[in-house]
């Protein structure tokens, strides 16, 4: 016998009890930029509401973001001087490692995720050591300079590192350079399936890591390659990453569900730049109801797979969960 579909109409309490996927301020990762000097705010104009801060900022900001109920960042550092091997990030004395120390002084509390790559120490944009000849990056000699900027970062007391350069056996080579030092226990937050994107212009304005020549394409992923997106976490988890990710993420929102069904790792999605900027300027233009769909897309997240979402919508996410949007 034909059975009759009829859909529960549900409303106020009981369609919160039953809902299948919920956004939580726990679920969120709030990127932060922080360069030398003091009481510095510079807002970008890419990205409206994100800014490069002094450390003396960055350390209110963390105040105003734990009244939010949000206590994890991830760190990316902004140094004054750069060359062809970003040596500021090797430096126990650099900017990301003094932010490091600053910021679990003044906010024990805090958990912070450390960027580990060189395109925002390095004079030429890219994410590593440049081969001359081949105008690309020396996957290995890049490979060596990673394992000791992990090691400055968790001496510095980072609580977890998050490779985002995308060369070929990083986690591997940051596992054991961790572990050789004693570090056994950090947790690795892999950039694990990372697409050579169009999405990430507004970064290089924040980051200032805009390539000085050629792009990002021969070491990130192609964004027409499922199968190969999937491996590459695969690989990941395999070499000893502890979190996947997928970046961007709205339009991966496939490779997302796909990786997460492909393994029991905890997945992370980083909703990028150009994401934030066109609902910021839609909103802006009055072309959509601005706070109903940033919360549409971060439930799109959620539902896809991912457990920890990575945005500079995280502020406002925060200040919307608290009003019951």
């Amino acid at each position: 016998m034909f059975q009759r579909f009829r859909r529960t109409r549900l409303n106020g309490h009981l369609r919160s009890l039953v809902r299948e996927t919920h956004v939580n301020v726990e679920d969120f990762i709030y990127p932060l930029f922080v360069r030398s000097g003091k009481g510095i705010k510079t807002e970008v104009s890419s990205m409206p509401g994100v800014f490069q801060m002094s450390l003396d900022e960055i350390l209110k900001e963390c105040v105003e973001l734990k009244k939010l109920g949000l206590y994890s960042i991830i760190l990316f550092g902004i140094p004054d001087v750069k060359d062809s091997i970003g040596s500021d990030s090797l430096c126990e004395h650099g900017i990301i490692s003094t932010a490091i120390k600053a910021i679990k002084k003044e906010h024990p509390d805090m958990f912070v995720v450390t960027d580990l790559c060189f395109c925002e120490y390095t004079d030429h944009g890219h994410c590593g050591i440049i081969d001359d000849e081949k105008e690309t990056v020396n996957n290995d000699a890049t490979l060596e300079i990673s394992g000791q900027q992990a090691v400055i970062h968790a001496k510095a007391g980072a609580d977890m590192i998050a490779p985002s350069g995308m060369m070929d056996g990083i986690i591997e080579t940051l596992r054991d350079s961790l572990d050789e030092a004693g570090f056994e226990n950090l947790p690795i937050m892999s950039y694990s399936t990372k697409f050579s994107s169009g999405y990430y212009g507004p970064f290089r304005d924040v980051a200032e890591s805009t390539p000085s020549f050629g792009d990002r394409a021969s070491y990130q992923m192609d964004p027409a390659n499922r199968r190969e997106a999937v491996n590459e976490s695969i690989s990941d988890e395999l070499q000893g990453a502890d979190i996947l990710m997928v970046k961007p993420a709205l339009a991966y929102l496939d490779i997302v569900r796909e990786i997460k069904d492909a393994t029991s790792l905890p997945m992370a999605v980083y909703n990028v730049s150009g994401e934030y900027a066109m609902l910021k300027m839609a909103g802006a233009n009055n072309l959509i109801d601005y706070d109903r769909v940033v919360m549409e897309t971060m439930v799109a997240f959620k539902r896809a797979g991912a457990d920890i979402i990575i945005s500079y919508h995280a502020k406002e996410v925060a200040t919307m969960l608290k009003g019951k949007i």
